[in-house]
């Protein structure tokens, strides 16, 4: 066989092949990662923005000492935040819900017993333990949540459908700003956390119902001063989201 038809013997070999061989891209399994949930609008971990805000968020509460506090603080700095409360923990607590929404903050939910995705036994259970936190913040004067956190921030493909018959957005936080303030790592390691990572459209992590003694109003006593000199706005999540969904309008 002369060069020549051997070239063109292998040129048509593989043009048969690309016209048959199966779309090998179309054939592969979904990625569900990070970024497969963030472009389908399943979940939020930040908001990126121009402006220079922030959204601090407290899971596990509401409780009569440290949720008080960080209140008192919150209306200190003039800053707003986004608390995800459990509804076992909110059912004696209602006057908490209350103010939290009359200071001018947000309140979404974290499940009925903070139960994480992997002790999910029945679907119709982990409903019926949104709904009834749904009622709890409802009764206490407190729009129905838009917001769920999942506990531990762990999700499955229960977590999510259940979120979404809800009509819930779920909300996790910035990688780069998880406090670990549950496991009481030290005052200055929380504030090093915080200040030292900061970038517009953060959503930060911190708890306000820690067993045990917290350290997060103490460090809050030196994140939130400091912040507001770098010129940040403390915002709820959905007054973040409102900002990133603008500016993502605005765009030519």
């Amino acid at each position: 066989m002369t060069i020549r038809k051997w070239l063109f013997a292998l040129a048509s070999t593989t043009l048969v092949c690309a016209l048959i061989a199966p779309d090998v891209k179309a054939s592969q399994p979904i990625i569900k990662d990070r970024t497969y949930y963030e472009k389908r609008g399943d979940i939020v971990w930040e908001a990126p923005v121009s402006k220079k805000q922030i959204a601090f968020t407290f899971d596990d509460g509401p409780d009569e000492e440290e949720t008080v506090q960080i209140l008192e603080l919150l209306k200190k700095y003039d800053a707003k935040a986004t608390f995800f409360v459990v509804g076992q923990q909110s059912k004696t607590k209602g006057h908490l819900i209350r103010r939290e929404i009359a200071e001018g903050h947000e309140v979404g939910n974290h499940t009925y017993f903070h139960t994480f995705a992997d002790q999910i036994k029945k679907k119709e259970d982990y409903m019926k333990e949104l709904e009834d936190t749904d009622r709890i913040i409802e009764e206490a004067g407190a729009p129905k949540p838009t917001l769920f956190r999942p506990p531990g921030g762990v999700y499955n493909d229960i977590v999510l459908e259940s979120a979404k018959k809800r009509g819930y957005t779920i909300v996790l936080w910035s990688w780069h700003q998880d406090t670990a303030d549950w496991s009481r790592p030290g005052k200055q390691r929380i504030i090093n956390k915080v200040l030292r990572n900061a970038r517009n459209g953060d959503i930060v992590l911190f708890h306000d119902n820690v067993h045990g003694q917290s350290q997060t109003v103490k460090a809050l006593e030196r994140i939130l001063p400091e912040l507001k000199k770098q010129g940040y706005q403390f915002v709820t999540v959905s007054e973040l989201l409102k900002t990133k969904e603008k500016e993502v309008m605005e765009l030519p």
